[in-house]
């Protein structure tokens, strides 16, 4: 497990780490409460929105293995938006993807809790919930800056776990579904099915972190693209299992505010909701600690190029690791996560990522015209037609958020611009003297 040329971080990620990565990124706790907000949407063709979603997102996935492919540093969308754009559109990239990972972290944590919540109603608020968000950002923490092999093993183990109750949901619960529930009642409008879709593509989100801890990776250029492509592969089968299953076991499957566990408690009794409820806890604690493992090393990479203090690039004499990027976004976490709920959380998110997806597929065609720069590793078949349709496609998932939602993305990127206005200012300011 040699250390990286320029950063002395220790490549130990193969294909079964990052894989595990993107799976336990990806499925988070979502995936317990928005089979009722599908099926609200667009009823029992809400089965059909999880499919037709996958395939938006397989498009998206697909130009990110290509741009990936083309780098092996630390960084992800990141590093890919400061070397094809410049650093001014790498730097707001940057922010707006350590911004969405404290946001994701925060919606996440503050999930489990609620979930902590069905056991011990009193820790849900106030004293206990604080004291619960805190052992979180600090257990999580302290494992990452341990090592990231240790850190990619507790990741292994939680994705498991997390997978677990939720193949046995599917496999056993098919065996109890009602045919006649899956029939549609009543055709939705196309607008329905179309919101059923972009929400569907929303709880595909977080591959995009998957490149970044690409400088602690063994051959990123191939890794990274398997890992995508097979990580997207394995929660797609997860999502489409579980609402199956939940459309067909459930009558009033929309009205359910767990749904996964209130079908499970009809097929199982009171062990399944029990078991849905402990994979939920599971499944929120699993993403957290993936999305702190890719969160900690933002900083990193950007203090690397100079855009940030270069304090923060510091590697850990003993563990390896970015022992500083982690503590500053463990901060950024315990603070966002104390002051936001789930839903304010998410709605925070949701734009960021968009934009993070458009720069990212606009990269592939500038990378493949820049002379003097060796081709992608993994090339996807009519790369410049894919991304300029999946562009297309983002700029449609944009245009869909509510005011309040654009207003908050363009006061995030405009705290970004002001950051970097300001971080060139310092710059000039130390080569004049």
């Amino acid at each position: 497990m040699p250390p990286t040329a320029d950063s002395n971080l220790v490549r130990a990620l193969g294909r079964r780490d990052l894989t595990a990565f993107a799976v336990n990124r990806v499925i988070g706790g979502g995936i317990f409460g928005i089979p009722a907000v599908l099926y609200v949407a667009a009823g029992s063709l809400s089965i059909g929105a999880v499919l037709l979603a996958g395939l938006v997102v397989l498009g998206i996935t697909l130009c990110f293995a290509e741009v990936g492919s083309a780098f092996r540093d630390t960084g992800g969308p990141y590093l890919y938006a400061h070397e094809t754009f410049g650093p001014a559109v790498g730097f707001e990239i940057g922010w707006l993807m350590w911004v969405t990972q404290l946001g994701g972290f925060a919606a996440v944590t503050n999930l489990f809790v609620d979930y902590v919540g069905w056991f011990a109603p009193a820790l849900a608020g106030g004293a206990g919930r604080i004291v619960i968000i805190t052992a979180i950002v600090v257990s999580l923490t302290v494992v990452n800056i341990l090592g990231v092999r240790r850190a990619a093993s507790v990741n292994n183990l939680l994705t498991l776990a997390k997978l677990v109750p939720l193949a046995l949901f599917v496999l056993v619960g098919l065996f109890h579904v009602d045919p006649a529930l899956l029939v549609p009642a009543d055709a939705p409008s196309p607008g329905a099915i179309a919101g059923a879709v972009l929400l569907g593509i929303y709880a595909f989100s977080g591959f995009e972190v998957l490149g970044v801890p690409s400088g602690e990776a063994q051959d990123p250029d191939r890794t990274v693209p398997f890992a995508l492509l097979a990580g997207l592969g394995i929660v797609a089968v997860v999502y489409v299992g579980v609402q199956v299953v939940a459309v067909g076991t459930l009558p009033d499957l929309g009205g359910s505010v767990r749904p996964l566990a209130d079908a499970a408690e009809r097929t199982f009794g009171r062990a399944g909701a029990w078991m849905m409820v402990i994979g939920a806890l599971l499944s929120t604690l699993g993403v957290a600690h993936a999305i702190l493992l890719g969160a900690g090393r933002m900083p990193f990479a950007m203090a690397e190029r100079g855009q940030l203090p270069r304090a923060i690039a510091a590697v850990h004499p003993r563990f390896r690791t970015p022992h500083i990027g982690l503590l500053v976004s463990a901060a950024g976490m315990l603070l966002f996560t104390a002051v936001t709920t789930f839903a304010a959380a998410v709605s925070i998110t949701v734009g960021l990522r968009v934009i993070i997806y458009i720069v990212t597929c606009a990269a592939l065609p500038v990378l493949r015209r820049r002379e003097g720069r060796a081709p992608a590793r993994f090339r996807v078949p009519g790369g410049s037609a894919l991304a300029a349709a999946c562009v297309l496609v983002a700029l449609g998932l944009l245009a869909s958020r509510p005011w309040g939602d654009i207003i908050q993305l363009v006061v995030v990127l405009a705290i970004g611009g002001l950051l970097w206005a300001v971080g060139r200012h310092r710059v000039g300011v130390r080569e004049s003297h």
